[in-house]
């Protein structure tokens, strides 16, 4: 379980740097220009629609491991927008709360009985 918070923290210390310097040459500007991607039906635009199912596939399974309670909806669209920045940070805290219980992690107390 160490090596996977590792793991997670490198993830998270990663992406929030490359984002920043992604910020500060370019701007808050993602939006228009992945989905102009996408419309171009280019590479970039097949990795973003990809990326974007990835998104999709996040948001349900954090809607549907809180067993879609209204705060799983909150949750659910941090997920979506916060991608990797999101579900990194929300894995390392059901890490640590679950106290490394895998099927918990995954699939929730209420599933597991924990």
């Amino acid at each position: 379980m160490t090596l996977f918070r590792m793991f997670l923290f490198a993830i998270l210390s990663a992406i929030i740097v490359y984002t920043a310097i992604v910020m500060i040459n370019h701007g808050p500007n993602l939006l228009p220009v992945f989905f102009n991607d996408m419309l171009a039906m280019g590479w970039p635009g097949q990795f973003n629609l990809d990326f974007m199912t990835f998104l999709m596939l996040s948001a349900i399974w954090v809607a549907w491991r809180n067993g879609f309670s209204p705060m799983s909806w909150i949750l659910a669209l941090l997920a979506f927008f916060g991608g990797m920045l999101f579900l990194s940070v929300y894995l390392l805290i059901l890490t640590s709360r679950h106290k490394g219980d895998m099927a918990t992690i995954l699939m929730g107390p209420s599933r597991t009985g924990s």
